[in-house]
């Protein structure tokens, strides 16, 4: 697709990977418009926009009037979501709000205001539950282990049905654990990498919960480049990973050796996390990369290192909440 002047729309712009696809867009020459309710204790914040020529629109999908917003768009990039696995089964009725029903209100004001726009969605490998087999490619079955990924799952076949019966081009992306500049690193209720990233910048220990579990890591500017060669894949669910898969122990200490130094404990998962956690989780993307022929660039230790030299001079804004 060529975005010289399109018309790109990135709901939930201002978070970690919704900022990281706007600034993709905005270097490839589209015309950018960030949807965010800036939320309080998600992964939104103001930094994340700083020196990033988009429209910015504060609203809420759950409630606002969204067809002004959408006017026109070439692609709708859905990144807007609710991503706490223990915030979902704390608040299960929320947690559907904001992935399912504002999904839903996402797909029928676009129907009125962006009827041709194409549409690339962020899904979660979390859809799998845990894995039956190593990789895992998109014919695995689905098995959500917690509510947030039964409500991302409602969300996805929302836009899968939309594209069955009203012939939208959408693509859905099962992400991998990502990570890079603007990521959450308050907590870990994003991802347990930023948190990690938190302690390690302040001089403290970070946890790492069991240390056996491998992840294929995937740098935000890969995704974000991902998210724009998925504009023109065919229609569908692909698996998007990253880096070779490495054990969490390991990554405690690539982590550690990118920052030239820090300290980590072992422990194990606490009782309530170990009932949603997944094990090991490893993506077979090979049927995205063929249809696109993308392909992840950004080596750990390079990402790793990008992310603890970003975020050393930021971390104080990360660390409270901000309002625009």
């Amino acid at each position: 697709m060529d975005w010289q002047d399109a018309q790109a729309v990135v709901t939930g712009g201002a978070g970690f990977l919704g900022s990281a696809v706007a600034r993709a867009l905005a270097a490839a020459g589209a015309r950018v418009t960030v949807i965010d309710a800036f939320l309080p204790e998600t992964g939104a914040n103001p930094a994340n926009l700083e020196g990033l020529d988009v429209r910015l629109v504060r609203a809420d999908l759950r409630r606002d009037p969204l067809e002004e917003a959408l006017a026109g768009a070439a692609a709708i990039f859905h990144l807007a979501a609710e991503t706490s696995h223990m915030g979902s089964q704390a608040d299960p009725r929320g947690d559907l709000a904001q992935n399912a029903d504002a999904t839903l209100r996402l797909i029928l004001a676009a129907r009125a205001a962006a009827p041709a726009a194409r549409v690339v969605h962020a899904s979660t490998r979390q859809l799998y539950g845990r894995p039956r087999a190593l990789p895992v490619a998109e014919d695995h079955p689905v098995d959500p282990p917690d509510a947030n990924a039964v409500s991302k799952w409602a969300a996805e076949q929302y836009w899968l049905l939309e594209h069955k019966v009203h012939g939208r081009p959408v693509v859905s992306l099962r992400l991998t654990n990502c990570y890079g500049p603007g990521l959450r690193v308050k907590d870990h209720r994003q991802t347990f990498l930023g948190l990690w990233v938190r302690r390690v910048l302040e001089g403290e220990a970070f946890e790492v919960w069991g240390g056996e579990q491998r992840r294929d890591l995937a740098y935000a500017d890969d995704v974000a480049a991902a998210f724009l060669a998925a504009a023109d894949a065919p229609p569908g669910v692909y698996n998007l990973g990253g880096a070779p898969p490495l054990s969490l122990r390991d990554l405690a200490e690539a982590l550690v050796a990118a920052n030239g130094g820090g300290r980590y404990v072992v422990k194990a998962f606490p009782a309530e996390r170990a009932k949603i956690d997944i094990g090991s989780y490893v993506a077979d993307d090979s049927r995205f990369r063929a249809a696109t022929g993308w392909a992840p660039r950004v080596p750990l230790e390079e990402g790793l290192r990008r992310t603890l030299d970003w975020f050393r001079p930021r971390l104080d804004r990360y660390l409270r909440e901000t309002d625009p």
